[in-house]
């Protein structure tokens, strides 16, 4: 009898064997992985779409890293931008409410306000995120503005406000008159003229309430305005009004009233014999009332067109000289000679765009900001000039001269009509974070679609790999039992006893 041989039968066993057993390792990496595969090829048809699925998570993770780091620049940003405008809020409380008593430096306890209120603004300008200055444009490694020091007072050969101030307002009194000149062309006649050039008081309009009184507006270059009283004499009560325009953009008016009250009043003129002596007495009121205007509104208007010039200009304009108080004209600054202010980035550009991130597929936010904004150069400009002035306790005028700047700062700093506020900036920024913050929510719903969709190609019940593992364990286990009974066979177990 032929006995076949159990050879070719244990080989296909063994290889039933290491098969099951690969089968019972991928199960047991399954279920302690909570994967199907460790490789896309082991997830079948759907690899494809897997590998979709996961991008799309990965670049929703990407934006909300980037919406993250964003928000937190913009809340930065808009804290100072907060403060900013508290602190413009406190200086015009501190104008309006200031008194005129001067301390042993020349100013006032506002004055000394603004001061500090000067300093916190430029700390705040070069505020920080991170490393980067978010108000000094696209140099966002360079702070925003210079010290307020240097500010203040220059750096060596280079001018700083105090200085410019100083040659404007020499450039703007001139000799004590504001450039303006009284004249009497005709006995009866009084005429003013302003000088040429940019500085000092300027002419805008003359008015009588005699209508016998013959008035010449204004005209010519230089400008020159005229009354004559001819040979009537102006009445008790008659009253001559001279509007005159400030360096600020600002105007002031004279008026001279006609009284026979002696000695006359401020404001007033005494009425003469006749039209001739009464032009002699109206022409020195007049006189007196330009020099006052001079001395006083005019120094207060004076600081604030240099600030200007200062915080718009880059670099800004200088008066030409000296010497100054004849000057008639304006140089360019250079940057050798003048200080610049802002030391970030300049462009034409909208602030906004200096700083721009996607946080989308199809969404870009922008969130640059550039400490030169027409807002905050505009409340800057006159902080500075507030804490710069300083006037002397013996000067007669220094009490005109500081209600003016009072007057001024306060209504400077409150809203002005068509012109950039704080709040336009903070606006600004309020949109780019509703931007990313419907961003975010739209993108979290969709990456928990995602990630469901994922988990679903990707992952595995728990509960149907333990059971695959106990049907695999059973099976397993007989057939080495199986295996093991025929690697015991042999052809004696056949044969019958000897």
């Amino acid at each position: 009898m032929t006995v076949s041989d159990v050879g070719y039968r244990t080989a296909y066993l063994s290889g039933q064997l290491l098969n099951l057993k690969s089968q019972l390792d991928d199960l047991q990496t399954q279920l302690a992985t909570g994967k199907r595969a460790t490789t896309y090829a082991g997830m079948g048809v759907n690899r494809g779409f897997a590998i979709g699925l996961r991008a799309q998570v990965s670049n929703i993770d990407s934006y909300a890293d980037t919406i993250t780091n964003v928000t937190t620049r913009i809340s930065v940003a808009n804290a100072a931008l907060t403060r900013l405008s508290g602190i413009g809020t406190e200086v015009r409380g501190a104008a309006t409410t200031s008194t005129i008593q001067l301390n042993n430096n020349g100013q006032t306890t506002s004055q000394t306000t603004a001061q500090n209120s000067m300093a916190e603004m430029l700390q705040l300008l070069n505020v920080q995120s991170g490393d980067r200055y978010l108000f000094s444009g696209r140099a966002t490694n360079t702070p925003a503005t210079a010290s307020m020091n240097d500010i203040l007072n220059g750096v060596g050969a280079q001018a700083g406000l105090k200085q410019l101030m100083a040659e404007r307002k020499q450039a703007d009194l001139g000799s004590g008159t504001g450039r303006m000149t009284v004249g009497a062309p005709t006995a009866t006649s009084i005429s003013l003229t302003e000088d040429a050039g940019p500085f000092g008081l300027k002419l805008s309009s003359v008015a009588a309430s005699n209508a016998a009184v013959s008035v010449t507006a204004p005209a010519g270059s230089p400008a020159t305005e005229s009354l004559d009283l001819g040979a009537t004499n102006p009445s008790n009560g008659d009253s001559f009004t001279f509007v005159f325009k400030l360096p600020d953009g600002t105007s002031e008016n004279i008026q001279l009233t006609a009284t026979t009250a002696t000695p006359p009043q401020a404001g007033q003129f005494s009425i003469g014999a006749n039209s001739t002596a009464t032009a002699a007495n109206l022409k020195a009121a007049l006189t007196t009332s330009v020099g006052t205007l001079a001395n006083g509104a005019l120094v207060a208007a004076s600081a604030l067109k240099a600030s200007s010039e200062f915080f718009t200009g880059a670099p800004p304009p200088r008066v030409s000289g000296p010497p100054f108080n004849t000057a008639t004209a304006q140089v360019p600054g250079t940057a050798a000679n003048t200080l610049s202010w802002y030391t970030g980035e300049t462009g034409t550009d909208p602030a906004r765009g200096t700083a721009t991130a996607r946080v989308d597929d199809s969404i870009t936010v922008q969130y640059g900001a550039r400490a030169n904004e027409q807002a905050i150069t505009w409340q800057l400009q006159n902080i500075a000039a507030f804490a710069a002035v300083t006037t002397s306790t013996s000067d007669p005028n220094a009490n005109a001269q500081v209600t003016a700047l009072n007057q001024r700062i306060a209504q400077n700093l409150s809203v002005q009509t068509g012109q950039q506020t704080i709040q336009d900036i903070e606006a600004d920024l309020a949109g780019a974070q509703t931007a990313m913050k419907s961003a975010s929510d739209r993108q979290t719903q969709t990456k928990s679609t995602a990630q469901t969709m994922l988990d679903s190609i990707e992952g595995i019940s728990a509960n149907e790999v333990a059971t695959k593992i106990l049907s695999l364990q059973t099976s397993l286990s007989a057939s080495y039992q199986t295996t093991a009974m025929l690697y015991q066979t042999s052809l004696l177990k056949y044969l019958p006893p000897a």
